[in-house]
């Protein structure tokens, strides 16, 4: 599949073999019992490998894996209430929003409605902006209240966390630069 006339081989060690000829870049490859895999086709001339592709191909797959395990995943975290709730049971609600967003989930809260509750809509936009209030330090209002049929919802995410200690010695080595 290489279309070049001339590529650059490297050894399945690492080491540069040179520029040679396609042909003879293959009969190396056949001889040493591997692939000649094009690993860089836009230089001049084109930058080739000798290595087992299904090994290398394995390895990538592998990193790839590990790479997704690392991966942080945000889930999207819903909290219910209703315009009548209680201020302790709103108290318990918003510490469990807090600790949802300290473990990096987001969090949808909704308020319901029933009945003639709807024609109060404010009260259900005073209690979102309560809590988006209290939790104000640890969430940003990723999306603010809207109305979403016959509930109120908002959402909110977690802030990143601050580092002050680097912030405390990057003013410190300034003022040490300042006053040589």
């Amino acid at each position: 599949m290489i279309r070049a006339k001339d590529v650059r081989v490297i050894g399945d060690t690492g080491e540069q073999l040179g520029i040679m000829p396609t042909s003879e870049a293959l009969k190396l490859a056949q001889e040493r019992e591997v692939d000649l895999v094009e690993v860089a086709p836009t230089a001049q001339p084109p930058v080739c490998r000798l290595l087992d592709y299904g090994k290398f191909k394995y390895e990538q797959a592998k990193k790839e894996r590990e790479a997704h395990k690392r991966q942080a995943t945000v889930s999207l975290r819903q909290v219910r209430l209703r315009p009548k709730t209680g201020r302790h049971d709103l108290e318990f609600k918003t510490a469990l929003m807090e600790k949802l967003l300290d473990k990096g989930n987001k969090v949808k809260v909704l308020v319901l409605f029933r009945g003639r509750e709807i024609s109060h809509a404010q009260l259900g936009k005073e209690l979102l902006d309560n809590i988006a209030d209290a939790l104000a330090e640890k969430a940003n209002v990723e999306r603010p209240a809207a109305m979403e049929g016959r509930s109120m919802s908002m959402i909110l995410s977690p802030r990143p966390a601050s580092k002050p200690k680097k912030e405390k010695t990057e003013e410190a080595a300034d003022a040490q630069d300042e006053n040589p």
